[in-house]
């Protein structure tokens, strides 16, 4: 018997990579119901037909539902009777965040607001929201709005009993071929016959699967106390050395060429999982990291006459200072996934 037995999942964003993933993973499991909440009919449409397709015998668990997180009411709509919440409705291209920063508040800010507000109404038993690196020492309107998303996941848990509702929140990097990532864009350059574009040969990324980050989501779902960040030790990699083992991969005859076109704005050359801050508590678990929140409670005066004296020897985890992968160690990666898989034998 899993956690999951005969339990209704509900998957906010859930026809985006991550969804899929989920759906994926726990289909054909003992699992009740998982119900999809996004506001693109057409995606929800594609995905239905999709399942319908390759699992037709437990297609009929998946619940679709139209809805905007920014709408408090049709999140509500879909709540009855759900038991736990993955949280991944998000904006979450760069670029677009910097032009209309508000629509990122809208969203990622007060999107999660209606979520927890909702699922603390409805009795949900377990909430894992989803964050990014860029919420650590963020420089740009997209990891500014998640860094306010943590703040309020945090708050909300002070909120609610645990044993009423428990609610973390997992962060990580860059996860390799979900949608709009820059993989499947370097693949396509390649098969029109043009230069793959890089931002700086020496930026790096923390890189991750959509299988690993599902698992980051599960082990906080487990493992973690209410109002905890969760943070995977996840290898990085250069740009320079991600593009290399692309077109490796890609362009056996070697004919494409490599160009730099410069960081874009609102980009770092790393990315932070965890701040030198958070560092002060937080608690190794082996492959994953634990930030717990300050639960001391709202007596501001704490706040003022209390701190602590000793202080955590962990320092900043970013992804210049965690494994950096080679290209031969970057393909081996790339290899184990489907997505190039199926790409490569195109």
């Amino acid at each position: 018997m899993s956690l999951f037995k005969d339990k209704t999942l509900l998957i906010t964003g859930g026809t985006g990579s991550f969804g899929n993933a989920v759906l994926n993973r726990f289909l054909k499991t003992d699992i009740g119901e998982i119900r999809i909440f996004s506001r693109d009919e057409k995606k929800q449409d594609d995905m239905r037909h999709e399942f319908q397709a390759k699992m037709p015998e437990v297609a009929g668990k998946i619940k679709f539902f139209i809805g905007d997180i920014r709408d408090i009411n049709s999140v509500r709509n879909a709540m009855y009777g759900v038991d736990y919440i993955f949280h991944a409705a998000a904006l979450k291209q760069v670029p677009s965040c910097e032009f209309f920063p508000i629509e990122a508040v809208k969203t990622n800010v007060l999107g999660t607001e209606n979520v927890l507000t909702s699922a603390i109404e409805a009795g949900v038993k377990n909430i894992v929201c989803l964050s990014t690196d860029k919420a650590a020492y963020p420089v740009n309107a997209m990891g500014t709005s998640k860094a306010m998303m943590e703040k309020v996941i945090v708050a909300k848990s002070r909120t609610v009993s645990p044993d009423k509702t428990k609610i973390s929140c997992t962060r990580y990097g860059n996860v390799m071929c979900s949608r709009g990532s820059v993989i499947p864009l370097w693949i396509d350059q390649i098969r029109n016959n043009q230069p793959i574009t890089i931002t700086d040969p020496n930026m790096t990324r923390f890189i991750m699967s959509l299988e690993e980050a599902v698992e980051l989501v599960l082990f906080s779902f487990e493992n973690a106390s209410s109002g905890d960040i969760m943070v995977q030790k996840a290898p990085a990699c250069t740009i320079e050395v991600l593009a290399t083992a692309v077109k490796e991969l890609f362009d056996k005859e070697g004919k494409t060429e490599i160009k730099t076109i410069g960081i874009r704005h609102g980009e770092k050359v790393f990315e932070t999982l965890l701040t030198n801050e958070e560092c002060a508590n937080a608690i190794d678990m082996g492959d994953f990291y634990r930030v717990p929140a300050d639960k001391r409670d709202l007596n501001y005066d704490k706040y003022y006459n209390e701190g602590n004296l000793e202080r955590n020897t962990l320092t900043e985890f970013n992804s210049n200072n965690t494994k950096l992968l080679t290209v031969e160690e970057v393909k081996e990666k790339l290899l184990s996934l489907q997505y190039i898989q199926e790409e490569l034998k195109k």
